[in-house]
């Protein structure tokens, strides 16, 4: 799907125009400080003293549906569906055991996500593997009562991430997921026993007061997925910011000066892609869906094209918040002999047609060219509810990849020693980290 599909959303509406929606009143906001900037100050200069000057309690609130909060006693089924039926790929773990005056630091614990759940599941799988050395038998595919024991014992390799062998029949055969969803090891492991694989112990949080350009920044150059915004009288999360709703809030501001300064400017312009055609980070159609989710996790991105097997032509793209199918939707590969990235889209897709479910994997593969400007790649980005978008040559071969990260990048810098102290205090991964 080319991005001119969405050129004719044009910004009619502008904010200029009377727009009112709480993104385009940021906008206007940006603009106000703009006008007043020094006029030596180059474009990214001045955009980063008006974000500076912005405190993060302006940005809008997120749904009620997007505040969740799962606590620390719930089994990893009940959390798949919690994150599920609410359509969120991650939600911040309360602890029970906290005290009622417990300030937010201990009364969270970190992050849930469904791409950590369903690592920490496969680590435990592979380390209990029958090709692992002391590993303990399968019954149809599903851990035996040892295995279970040792793996909710927390029986796992601090030094490795999710090194699956592709040729695992077990792993990457349709029935796996299926067994594994109704056994009494998924229904029966707590939350609590997989914080060792939390992104944040217990996670990165903003306050109200922090500003604009510090948010983007993290959700940047420190590849933070969503931040929550903490209130420290309440000692609870009051609003959780996600890329999702930075695109948006960009898309909402098309039409005013300070945006279209600089979304007028062609990719190639801004030296958009950054990743060279050979770094890219992609997944051949006949290869396990598995390694595609392996590959995000060990790069740290959030997405992967599937190409053809015979060259650089996109046919598809998985996204880490496609790894919930593999929880959610077990039986929808249960004939399969081997779940690969082709498959995988199959499968996903008639099912999401099956039942009438809005996703963006329905849409196919959304691409854009060089000669197409940034403004463009975002409306195209906030019009299909997606985080990254493809740059195709005119031969429809892969060029690179686009995301929010990369657009932020050319929007704001950060200045020298800008955080400080910020991190003083953070809390790390743990040691035993596979996510």
């Amino acid at each position: 799907m080319q991005v001119q599909l969405v050129r004719d959303r044009e910004r009619e509406e502008s904010p200029k125009n009377g727009l009112s929606s709480p993104e385009a009143k940021l906008g206007m906001q940006v603009e106000d400080l703009w006008d007043v900037q020094e006029p030596a100050l180059s474009p990214t200069e001045k955009l980063n003293a008006c974000f500076e000057s912005i405190p993060v309690s302006s940005f809008p609130q997120a749904p009620s549906s997007q505040v969740i909060e799962i606590n620390s006693d719930t089994s990893l089924a009940e959390a798949v569906r919690i994150l599920s039926q609410n359509k969120i790929l991650s939600a911040p773990v309360v602890d029970v055991g906290a005290p009622q005056d417990a300030s937010w630091i201990d009364r969270y614990t970190g992050i849930v996500e469904f791409a950590g759940i369903v690592v920490w599941i496969l680590h435990q799988s592979e380390v209990l593997s029958p090709r692992k050395k002391g590993g303990s038998p399968r019954i149809n595919g599903s851990l035996t009562g040892a295995a279970v024991a040792a793996a909710a014992a927390g029986v796992t390799s601090p030094h490795k991430l999710f090194d699956l062998d592709p040729d695992m029949d077990t792993i990457t055969s349709g029935s796996f997921f299926e067994h594994l969803t109704t056994s009494e090891y998924y229904k029966n492991t707590k939350v609590q026993d997989i914080s060792g694989s939390f992104r944040w112990a217990p996670f990165l949080a903003l306050q109200n007061s922090n500003s604009f350009l510090t948010m983007l920044l993290l959700l940047s150059k420190y590849k933070m997925k969503s931040l929550p915004v903490v209130d420290l009288g309440e000692r609870k999360i009051n609003n959780i910011i996600t890329q999702s709703a930075v695109i948006h809030m960009l898309a909402e501001c098309a039409g005013l000066h300070w945006f279209e300064n600089w979304g007028t400017k062609k990719l190639s312009e801004l030296g958009l892609p950054l990743v060279k055609p050979s770094h890219i980070v992609k997944v051949y159609e006949d290869e396990p869906v598995l390694q595609a989710f392996k590959l995000m996790r060990l790069k740290g991105i959030g997405g992967v094209p599937v190409v053809a097997k015979d060259g650089r032509k996109p046919v598809g793209n998985i996204s880490i918040r496609d790894i919930q199918f593999l929880l959610a939707a077990p039986e929808i590969y249960s004939n399969l002999r081997s779940i690969t990235a082709k498959n995988f889209l199959t499968a996903v897709r008639s099912y999401l047609e099956g039942n009438k479910e809005p996703s963006p994997m329905l849409t196919g593969m959304v691409t854009c060219g060089r000669d197409d400007t940034i403004k463009d790649v975002i409306l195209s980005l906030d019009s299909q509810k997606i985080h990254r978008i493809y740059v195709i040559d005119e031969d429809g071969e892969l060029e690179g990849v686009i995301t929010l990260r990369d657009i932020i990048s050319k929007l704001v810098h950060e200045p020298p020693h800008y955080f400080g102290d910020f991190f003083d205090g953070v809390l790390p991964l743990p040691a035993n980290s596979r996510v």
